[in-house]
């Protein structure tokens, strides 16, 4: 098992328009990106992989969702299809408990301390940032990580203070400020890397 954790600054906690995922949406086309990134592979989607998104965002903020690989059904990797889907969670009440909004996605009022008090228990927590270890110095280390990233923005100081309570590694991927959908690309390779040298 793998899990990303994608923190959302300005992703919105309401319903909004599919039409306008960067603007209004808070630049949840970022977050439907790291999604689709994080699920599919050609003709398929990745079944040992869970997605969370932490919205911050305007009118409702926390909210969390949840996106787990082998239970999802109905989602295609286009940044509209994994909007809708995130839209119709987010029309749902929530509260600290997770509620099944369609197969495979949920949704929950979560802080991201919540949130890595919870997965910390299942995932070691790998936080990814620029001056990190190389990832492919650690990648075959990793038991059930659990890669923590931030949106176009990074981590506010305070959450990145919280995720450096709970990280066992601080990783980079390139020496270069990546979009946060190319480091999950990276870090699938990385990984992917590790699994077939371990089978040959």
């Amino acid at each position: 098992m793998r899990g990303f954790l994608i923190v959302g600054n300005k992703a919105v906690t309401k319903p909004f328009n599919l039409n306008d995922l960067a603007g209004s949406a808070g630049r949840m086309d970022i977050i439907c990106r790291c999604i689709a990134q994080s699920l599919f592979i050609s003709h398929g989607i990745r079944r040992d992989v869970e997605v969370y998104a932490l919205l911050l965002g305007e009118p409702d903020p926390p909210k969390a969702l949840k996106i787990v690989g082998s239970e999802v059904r109905y989602m295609a990797p286009d940044e509209r299809n994994v909007g809708g889907i995130i839209r119709k969670a987010l029309g749902l009440s929530v509260d600290e408990g997770w509620k099944r909004s369609s197969p495979g996605v949920y949704i929950a009022r979560k802080s991201l301390r919540d949130l890595l008090d919870e997965l910390s228990k299942d995932y070691s927590v790998v936080y990814l940032r620029e001056d990190g270890l190389f990832v492919r110095e650690v990648a075959c280390k990793l038991k059930r990580p659990l890669f923590v990233l931030g949106d176009h923005m990074g981590l506010k100081e305070e959450d990145e203070r919280t995720v450096m309570e709970y990280a066992k590694f601080v990783v980079s991927v390139s020496n270069l400020s990546l979009q946060a959908d190319q480091c999950i690309v990276i870090v699938h390779y990385e990984l992917d890397t590790c699994q077939s040298s371990r089978v040959s």
